[in-house]
């Protein structure tokens, strides 16, 4: 599993939740100066898991203003840019004199370096606790120009469309399951993380064509990688139909992951059987038909994905699900 790290305020007494989460909330992302409304009954949540030198968090809290001033940077700056995607509740976010409301899909992106005034649920009377999830970079691992991005502080980037669909996807899967995750992905998922990310802002900043063609084709694997996830269950996923859905060339395809042990078509095969390895051993899933697993996640014949499972673990499916 990740290094993951979770902080529940509920277990501690109310008198003492508000000024934990402020403390929490300047040691582990930057000093900044706390208010809220809900200051006497506060009641949070935050999970923080390590990708290598990218930190992916998620929150959940109830009202809440958070300062950033200037005074604050002189006394402590990490130079980080915080890129945060809001799940639930709204606010406005203010950095370099753009303010703007945000509402649950959009991403919005930060420095510490900068004074920012960040609120949500403060206009409204009975509002739905935030949340949201935050990844924090290190400005030296964004290789876009910082005059640049600083273009976009600020704005509010939807999530509903192109790279904004595969990176909040691909945010939401991690900080939801953490667990499925060895602590040697972490390299992997920071590397997947920051290429996406870099490919949202580039979008943006309409900059995509000058970024360096590794970079490039390390946001085109990451696409690669995520639409292979997302259409497992497709019996007629395959090399051909990436290359299609990609408008690249075979030749290309190959060549994209010529640094991979693991070919493009052995790489379906064995997350196909990772995934049915995982609902044979899913207790909720136990009246669940074998063939019916192998059909859900694209193996079109029981007895082919049977003779495969029993090479790869050693039993039948059969006999796992009762092992396990």
């Amino acid at each position: 599993m990740l290094a993951t790290r979770t902080v529940d305020l509920s277990s501690l007494p109310p008198a003492e939740r508000f000024d934990y989460w402020a403390d929490l909330v300047a040691k582990e992302v930057a000093p900044n100066q706390i208010s809220s409304t809900r200051a006497h009954d506060f009641d949070a949540r935050m999970r923080m898991s390590s990708l290598g030198a990218l930190t992916l968090t998620t929150l959940r809290f109830p009202s809440l203003t958070t300062r950033r001033t200037a005074k604050l940077i002189r006394r402590s700056d990490p130079q980080q840019y915080h890129l945060a995607l809001l799940t639930s509740g709204s606010g406005t976010v203010e950095q370099d004199r753009c303010e703007s409301a945000i509402q649950p899909g959009h991403f919005t992106l930060l420095t510490s370096s900068r004074p920012y005034v960040a609120s949500h649920g403060v206009r409204t009377v009975a509002a739905e606790p935030a949340g949201s999830v935050v990844v924090v970079i290190p400005h030296v691992r964004l290789p876009i120009p910082h005059d640049k991005v600083s273009r976009l502080f600020g704005m509010p980037l939807p999530s509903t469309g192109g790279i904004g669909i595969l990176l909040a996807q691909h945010l939401r899967q991690i900080s939801a399951h953490p667990e499925q995750y060895d602590t040697s992905d972490a390299t992997l998922l920071a590397g997947n993380t920051l290429n996406l990310i870099t490919a949202l802002l580039a979008q943006h900043l309409d900059v995509a064509e000058s970024l360096s063609r590794n970079v490039q084709q390390a946001v085109l694997r990451t696409r690669i990688d995520a639409f292979i996830d997302a259409n497992l269950g497709r019996p007629d996923l395959g090399p051909q139909m990436i290359a299609a859905a990609h408008n690249v060339s075979m030749t290309t395809l190959k060549r994209l992951f010529r640094t991979v042990e693991t070919p493009v078509a052995e790489m379906i095969r064995t997350r196909r059987l990772q995934r049915c390895r995982k609902d044979l051993a899913d207790p909720g899933l136990r009246d669940r038909p074998v063939h019916a697993i192998a059909s859900r996640w694209g193996f079109g014949s029981t007895a082919h994905f049977s003779r495969i499972f029993r090479e790869e673990y050693g039993m039948s499916p059969s006999e796992y699900r009762a092992r396990n």
